[in-house]
């Protein structure tokens, strides 16, 4: 149920008749039901993921039960990648993946039949360099990428705004002292790795790698939000194969209530957040606050499409991916509904207002 929220306390009482009290088991039963099942029925469902924080409103959702409440039987399978999270959609392994938004634009541009249709995380990636390579008296700046080794990966969010801001400010690729040689790796976590050795001295990261390249010892050179090319940066991205989507809607609506919930959760109980995050991401509670809540991402549910096409013109222009009719495997109304039919629920929810106001601005 929405109601299940703990703290802070002040929200809680202030929305304790909007969350809890509109809501009877036999409105919620009719609502279940007039989405094509029963709530008894936990039908299975298969969701692919990545060990990072960026992915935890699936972890809420699973935590606090809110698949169950909405007859979904998930079952959350952890992969190392993008493209084997997009092979286990097309074989038939998963329902659902949760996709870097730049893999799953060159995957629909490469003819994969993959349709977006939620968001899970926006901005939280960027690059680090190891302190020696940068004054104690100033902050680090893209220019100090100039005659160093950078880690990254291919066909990601985080190297395509390192090609964005190297063109910008006229930082040629190569090796020399006055260029920027990319070292590329298969996962974020290989390339984080590669910085214990003498090789590399400066690597991208998404969550929860930020925390933990800071408590390393490095210093960061940009956070993708404090970038004005890349505010409202869509990430992690809902993807399912788009017959599936087809043939299966309500069960996808379903799913997005429940992400929707886990969401409400996210944003009013602090603590319970950290504990559900933990069982998933296996770090110490203050590192995966400072992920989590240090303002430096948004873990949202919304399908951003806006965003999304904007980032798709960035991919293209970058050589990322041949341009593609991104209209035809971007469906918003799976969220449009779930939000709809949460707010005729609980009509006063303030968060629920909030997001309906940002699908307004965003679709």
């Amino acid at each position: 149920m929405l109601g299940k929220i703990a703290k802070p306390l002040f929200l809680c009482a202030c929305m304790a008749l909007t969350l809890t009290a509109p809501v009877t088991a036999l409105a919620e039963q009719e609502s279940q039901e007039q989405l094509g099942h029963s709530v008894k029925e936990q039908i299975p469902f298969a969701l692919g993921y990545l060990t990072t924080t960026s992915h935890l409103l699936a972890f809420i959702a699973k935590e606090e039960g809110y698949f169950s409440e909405e007859g979904l039987d998930v079952e959350l399978i952890p992969f190392a990648s993008a493209g084997e999270l997009a092979t286990g959609l097309e074989v038939g392994k998963l329902n659902v993946a949760l996709i870097g938004s730049v893999p799953s634009i060159t995957f629909q541009s490469n003819g994969h039949d993959l349709t977006i249709f939620g968001g899970a995380m926006t901005n939280g990636h960027g690059y680090v360099i190891k302190p020696e390579f940068v004054p104690a008296d100033r902050e680090p700046t893209i220019e100090d990428l100039k005659g160093r080794n950078v880690a990254s990966v291919k066909n990601s969010i985080q190297d395509l705004e390192l090609l964005i801001l190297l063109k910008k400010h006229n930082l040629e690729i190569g090796e020399g002292p006055d260029k920027v040689n990319i070292v590329y790796f298969n996962s974020q976590k290989d390339a984080f790795a590669s910085m214990q050795g003498k090789e590399i001295d400066a690597v991208s990261f998404f969550p929860p790698f930020s925390s933990i390249a800071q408590a390393n010892g490095y210093r960061v050179i940009f956070h993708c939000k404090d970038v004005d090319d890349f505010h409202n940066q869509p990430c992690c991205r809902q993807v399912a194969e788009s017959s599936a989507i087809d043939e299966r809607k309500d069960d996808y609506i379903h799913f997005e209530r429940a992400f929707i919930k886990a969401y409400i959760f996210y944003k009013t109980n602090h603590e319970k957040t950290i504990q559900d995050v933990k069982k998933y991401v296996n770090l110490a509670p203050e590192t995966l606050d400072f992920e989590i809540y240090g303002g430096f991402t948004s873990n949202h549910p919304d399908p951003d499409k806006q965003a999304t096409t904007k980032l798709k013109k960035q991919v293209v222009d970058a050589g990322y991916a041949n341009d593609y009719d991104i209209e035809k495997l971007y469906n918003t109304s799976i969220y449009e509904q779930a939000l709809a039919s949460l707010i005729k629920e609980n009509p006063d929810d303030p968060i629920l207002k909030d997001l309906q106001e940002h699908f307004n601005k965003f679709q």
